[in-house]
């Protein structure tokens, strides 16, 4: 299930493409379509030169020598990608970008990421990348044959609404770059938000799609019960109810709602809400 209004978004793209799997017997010029799909998740929606394309790996996938994992593979480790998103971006950036590019969705958590600078410091980039691409996360969702794809914004890919919302903080768009046209440049856009477990608004993309930066916001608190951290409020918009979730006149009306949801409940809002069918259109804090 995904969440909507997919144009409201910018995720539209997203849901009416579906997963690129490579079958036995494509023909060359399908492979080449695959090919062009890694490099454009992999490499966040870069343009690749011809001189910085992979021939090699690119031979040895249209020979049926390799898999699409094991080309995705042969990308995340190439110079290429290390130069554009590891060499020269701070730690943490690097890591949420590899979560983007190789898993489709945002860290869960503060200890996700940290076991990612673990692996850093301890056996190096080469064993990172192959820790998102061995786990059974990626074998799951993408198998052998799979290109990966944005999927953060999808019920069946996140834990929690906080989680959701990062990753709009990622991708806005599906011409969303991850090195062109984002106001945050190459700063972490997530670290203190993963941190403090702290939604952020999810609100319209740009015209362009890639303008989109996270906004400084100081949510409305409530005071006494509940009153600091736990009491910032967040108005959830949602769309799609059916009406026998709601009042029963028709099982073919829908019905929006607008909800204000302390930041102690968000999880426990999107729950309820997925179970009764509804897809938030829009998060932001109350001013």
């Amino acid at each position: 299930m995904a969440f909507g209004s997919a144009s409201r978004l910018g995720v539209a793209l997203f849901e009416d493409t579906d997963p690129i799997e490579l079958w036995p017997g494509r023909s060359e010029e399908e492979v080449e379509t695959i090919i062009r799909a890694v490099y454009r998740q992999v490499l966040g929606n870069a343009y690749v030169l011809e001189s910085e394309r992979l021939t090699v790996p690119e031979s040895q996938l249209k020979r049926g020598e390799i898999s699409v994992r094991e080309f995705v593979r042969q990308v995340a480790k190439s110079e290429l990608y290390r130069s554009r998103f590891f060499d020269s971006s701070p730690r943490y950036r690097a890591i949420e970008l590899n979560f983007r590019h190789l898993l489709g969705r945002a860290p869960l958590d503060l200890e996700e990421t940290r076991a990612h600078s673990t692996i850093l410091d301890t056996k190096g980039f080469e064993a990172d990348i192959d820790s998102y691409i061995n786990s059974d996360e990626y074998q799951e969702i993408f198998g052998e044959n799979t290109v990966p794809y944005i999927r953060g914004y999808k019920t069946e890919a996140i834990q929690s609404l906080v989680q959701f919302t990062h990753l709009f903080q990622l991708v806005r768009g599906a011409s969303s770059s991850s090195l062109k046209g984002d106001l945050a440049g190459k700063q972490p856009k997530l670290n203190s938000l993963v941190i403090q477990g702290t939604p952020t608004p999810v609100v319209s993309p740009a015209s362009s799609g890639a303008t989109f930066r996270n906004p400084t916001f100081t949510p409305r608190t409530r005071q006494g019960v509940g009153a600091g951290d736990d009491g910032k409020v967040y108005r959830v918009e949602v769309t799609g109810y059916k009406a026998n979730a709601v009042n029963r006149i028709s099982k073919f009306r829908r019905s929006n709602q607008v909800l204000f949801v302390p930041y102690n409940q968000l999880s426990e809002e999107y729950q309820r809400i997925h179970k009764q069918g509804g897809l938030i259109a829009s998060i932001t804090p109350v001013n």
